[in-house]
């Protein structure tokens, strides 16, 4: 996967430095990600809270000086954000007010990402385009560090135009980090300007 990568941020006229894999972690065994930080992967994603609480410290006490850096990227609710908060690096999935409220009480000064809907697909998480300047403001006035932005394009679509408008949407509020890309699709997600691409199946199978 890794000189998959290489070989797309190559072709996009990219250094492949500037793209973080992230290593998705659903339903993988603890030993499973080990071999994956092992192997030089330092960003890892979960997104069902159980999964986090259970791998995160196995983790941790397999490769204590690995220190891997947690996301969580899955829908989140907000009774669930206490546990994490001991885990958790960065919040990829902050798609309203009310949950990065509950972050900042529970991690006060924390990176997040917003989640975009960019497809506008009822099926699929997210603040539509056009709340994400108003929800940034107000994320930052709750002491959040809003460092990027995420998104899931529609399945079964060319997702380049989700990628694309991403993209834009980040370049105007001048945010750095784009979260887009899976196994399917991170190579037109680089292509597109993702920062960081969320593989599951193509490391684990």
């Amino acid at each position: 996967v890794l000189w998959r990568v290489e070989a797309a941020a190559r072709a996009a006229g990219r250094d492949s430095k500037d793209v973080a894999v992230l290593a998705a972690t659903k339903g993988v065994a603890p030993d499973e990600i080990v071999e994956a930080v092992d192997a030089g992967i330092a960003l890892l994603g979960e997104n069902r809270a159980q999964g986090l609480l259970a791998n995160a410290p196995t983790v941790l006490s397999l490769r204590p000086a690995a220190d891997p850096s947690w996301h969580f990227i899955g829908r989140l609710q907000r009774n669930k954000v206490r546990l994490l908060a001991p885990f958790v690096d960065v919040w990829e999935s902050v798609d309203r007010e009310e949950l990065g409220a509950v972050i900042a009480r529970n991690a006060p000064g924390a990176r997040v990402l917003i989640e975009v809907n960019v497809s506008h697909d009822p099926a699929k998480g997210g603040c539509a385009p056009e709340a994400t300047p108003g929800l940034a403001d107000a994320l930052r006035l709750q002491g959040l560090l809003v460092e990027g932005l995420m998104t899931i394009p529609t399945f079964g679509v060319d997702p380049r135009p989700a990628f694309a408008a991403l993209r834009e949407l980040a370049e105007r509020l001048d945010l750095q980090e784009l979260s887009m890309g899976m196994s399917s699709d991170f190579e037109q997600a680089i292509s597109e300007g993702a920062t960081i691409v969320r593989i599951g199946q193509a490391i684990f199978g």
